[in-house]
Order: structure tokens, then C-alpha cells, then sequence
């Protein structure tokens, strides 16, 4: 039994795709890597047990996130199996959060990492590249392109787009996948972001990925998953052809593989995500790179097609009417008028004042147009905190969740309210300071309404 057991393991670790269970074959060394600014990052270096010296490295660069180099584990030792020596390293985490980066500086790292790699005796220090996935497909092309000692470029799941164009396109898309339709698709992606960005806490978002990929003269291996839900697929192998072509580059290959999300693992819809990776992803990148540092580089090819069920679409920098300023302007006047049609009504009750009633459509207004601007805040939020695969919309009509309906629905009667309260003071006469206020809280709610598309279909 134990034998039969033996095999049936060993059999199992050979399978396409299959990362084995243990890494037995591989052996691991702990480093470090000195960054230009003087951080000390740990590092691994997975080598091939019982491999020559002379091998072929690669440097392993992280997508977004705090990552330590365990998140890259599988990937390290999968390349080591197929004759690459990796180095993986622990992502900096001074001057790197999720309101604050730099493409440059993680640039640096992973070229002070490559510099580490082709000092060690296991690897041939003219035959070390750079990989990058996601976030590291921005990084590794400045890393390439700024280290002249790069031998080659490998990206997994790049963007041939901004970083800001790609979120707001991933989370649209991922509404769509989730059944929404309508205003609420852009309200909760692109708006939602340009606004975010607007406020200084998307770094990054306007990074243009075209000069460094002009600039380089290296082989270049581009691979995504035709369900990559992270990273528009086709329109990102498009980009790369397109910039790679523009500096008369002939040594990139670009391939697509079916059946296969974000991280190359295999999955079913691009947001499951499988523990294998997809079959002949781990091989092509150890033939490719093989055929690279025995200066058989491959002549260019593109081959796979991508699922990209919508276009991305461009995010401006926001406009002075619609800058962030201007929006807390918006809402403090709004919650102002909104709230003070109550609070000066309780405050003539408590002191025993009599006065008649606010119109009908004074209270109607400043009751929908409250709920209907704070529900917008609370379930955009929802929205935006939703993301991954997470978001659900629970019952729907025509593609609209209910809530995002009734805050629609809120919507409507405000800025109905906000009229026949307008015109009625104009008939009658201007009317008191909370009057004017609620009528101004009603003027700016509509075009706010409008462009948070709760007043849009």
C-alpha cells in the first residue's frame, strides 16, 4: 500500500498544471535585498535541487497589495521546476499602502533584486529577467527598461491601460457579471473612482505604460487568462502589440490561454479562481525563457483570443464643478437645507412657539432628498468595499437592485417636491431663511441627483 501510494503521489505531481504538494525539488535560500533608498527587504531564492551553475534567473514582482514573498511561492517554485532560478522578495511597505505608491520606486526594487540574483553562483548574471504580474506588469517594464543588465521581460495579466481606467473598468464589469444594469454600473465604477482619484487617494492613476514599453529592445513574453476579470484582456494584448510594434520590436510573444483568470489559474467565469494553473502556462514560460538565454529568442507571435464582455472607457481628471471641494460644498449644503426644516421646527416646539406648518412640499422634499442623499453615500460604499467577486445585489427589476431603485425612486420625488415648493414660493412671495435654504439644498440636489445617476434610467 505504501508504494501504491508512492506512486499514485509522484503521478499526481507530474500532472499538467498541478503544482505537487511538497517542493522537495527545489531548494530554498534566504537573502535580502538593499533597496536604492536603503530598506532592507528579506528575500528567497528557489533553485532546482542538484541543478548546474549557470541557470537562467528570473525576479518575481508582486501585483497590489502588501505582498510578502509567499504570495509568489507557488510561481517561484513552479519556474524552478522548469529550470529557472527565482528570487522572490517582500514587498516594501514604507511609501507603499493603498492611498500611496510609486511605480518608479518599486521599479528600483526590483532592480536592486535582479542585481542580488546575478550575484549568485547558481545563475549566469546575462541570462536574469524580470517578471511581473498584475501591478508588477506596470513595474517590470520600467524595471526592464531603466536596467540595462534585464535579458529578458515575462508579464502575467499586464495592463495595456492606466491603472484608473483599469479599476473603473474591472468593477463595471464586475457589476454586469453580477446582473446590474443601468446608472448604477457607472455610478459605482467610474464616477465613484474619478472622484477617489479627485481626492488624492488612488495613486497612480493616470501611469501610462506605453514609454516603457517603447523603450525596450529585450524579449518580451506577455501571457493573460482569456477570463482575466482584473485586466481588460483583449484590449491589453492589443496595447502591448501596438507599443511594441511603435518601437519596431521582433522578439515578443504574446499568448492567451483559454479557461484560465487573473493568475493564470485555471477557473470556470475569471472569478473562481482553481489551485492549479492552467495547463502549458508553467512550461511556456520555462521553454521560452530556455530558448532566450540560449540566444533563441522566438521571433514575434500573437496567439489566444480574450473574453472582454465591455470596452474600457476613459477616466478624465475631474472638471472644478465636479472636483471633490465643490461635492463636500454639495452635500454640506444639501444635509444643511435637508436637515434644517426639522430642526427649526423642533426647536419652535420645545420653546412653545406656534407657527404653521411647513407646506407639504417643503417636508416632502427635505425627507426624500435626505434619505435619498445619504442612502446614495451608504450604498455606494457598499459598492465600492463589494469588490473581488463579492458584490451581491440580492432581488432585482430590469437590472436594478431594489435598494438602488428605491433610492431612485426617493430621487424623483425630491426634485418634484424641490419644483411645486419653487413655485409656490414664487406665487406667494419669498418665503423665510429656511425656505431659501431648502429651496437652494433642492437647486443643488437636482444635477447632483443626476450625476450620481439616480435620476438617469
Amino acid at each position: 500500500m505504501d508504494v501504491l501510494a508512492a506512486v499514485i503521489a509522484a503521478t499526481i505531481a507530474v500532472l499538467p498544471g498541478q503544482p505537487p504538494p511538497t517542493a522537495a525539488d527545489v531548494q530554498d535560500s534566504q537573502l535580502s535585498v538593499t533597496t536604492a533608498d536603503g530598506l532592507t527587504l528579506a528575500a528567497t531564492l528557489h533553485v532546482p535541487a542538484g541543478a548546474r551553475p549557470g541557470l537562467p534567473g528570473m525576479v518575481l514582482v508582486h501585483g497590489s497589495g502588501p505582498r510578502t514573498r509567499e504570495h509568489l511561492r507557488a510561481e517561484a517554485e513552479a519556474f524552478a521546476r522548469a529550470g529557472i532560478v527565482t528570487l522572490t522578495y517582500d514587498k516594501r511597505t514604507m511609501g507603499y499602502s493603498f492611498t500611496q505608491r510609486s511605480y518608479s520606486q518599486l521599479a528600483d526594487d526590483a532592480v536592486a533584486a535582479a542585481a542580488v540574483l546575478r550575484g549568485r553562483a547558481e545563475v549566469d548574471p546575462g541570462k536574469v529577467g524580470i517578471w511581473g504580474l498584475s501591478e508588477g506588469g506596470w513595474v517590470a517594464p520600467l524595471a526592464a527598461a531603466r536596467d540595462p543588465h534585464t535579458a529578458f521581460l515575462v508579464v502575467v495579466g499586464a495592463n495595456g491601460v492606466a491603472p484608473l481606467r483599469q479599476q473603473a473598468w474591472a468593477d463595471a464589469a464586475e457589476l454586469e457579471h453580477a446582473g446590474v444594469r443601468g446608472s448604477l454600473v457607472d455610478a459605482g465604477s467610474r464616477t465613484l473612482y474619478r472622484l477617489i482619484a479627485g481626492g488624492g487617494v488612488f495613486p497612480e492613476p493616470y501611469h501610462d505604460p506605453a514609454p516603457p514599453l517603447r523603450a525596450l529592445t529585450l524579449p518580451v513574453l506577455g501571457i493573460w487568462g482569456a477570463l482575466d476579470r482584473a485586466t481588460p484582456p483583449v484590449e491589453s494584448v492589443a496595447a502591448y502589440r501596438e507599443f511594441l510594434d511603435q518601437a519596431g520590436h521582433r522578439q515578443y510573444t504574446l499568448r492567451t490561454f483559454d479557461r484560465a483568470e487573473h493568475t493564470l489559474r485555471a477557473s470556470a467565469t475569471g472569478y473562481d479562481r482553481g489551485a492549479e494553473f492552467a495547463p502549458g502556462y508553467v512550461d511556456l514560460v520555462g521553454a521560452w525563457v530556455s530558448d532566450v538565454a540560449a540566444g533563441r529568442a522566438p521571433s514575434t507571435s500573437v496567439e489566444g483570443a480574450g473574453e472582454q464582455s465591455r470596452p474600457t472607457a476613459d477616466v478624465p481628471p475631474l472638471a472644478w464643478y465636479e472636483s471633490v471641494w465643490v461635492q463636500a460644498g454639495a452635500l454640506a449644503l444639501m444635509l444643511a437645507g435637508f436637515t434644517g426644516l426639522g430642526f427649526t421646527a423642533a426647536c419652535r416646539r420645545m420653546r412653545g412657539r406656534s407657527r404653521v406648518p411647513a407646506p407639504r412640499s417643503a417636508r416632502v422634499l427635505a425627507g426624500a432628498g435626505l434619505t435619498a442623499v445619504a442612502g446614495c453615500l451608504v450604498y455606494l460604499g457598499l459598492v465600492l468595499t463589494s469588490r473581488g467577486g463579492q458584490f451581491d445585489p440580492g432581488p432585482m427589476i430590469a437590472g436594478r437592485p431594489l435598494p438602488w431603485l428605491a433610492l431612485q425612486a426617493l430621487a424623483v420625488v425630491a426634485a418634484g417636491a424641490a419644483v411645486v415648493l419653487g413655485v409656490r414660493t414664487w406665487r406667494r412671495g419669498a418665503g423665510g431663511p429656511r425656505t431659501v435654504l431648502l429651496l437652494s439644498a433642492g437647486a443643488v440636489f437636482v444635477p447632483w441627483a443626476a450625476y450620481w445617476g439616480l435620476l438617469l434610467p
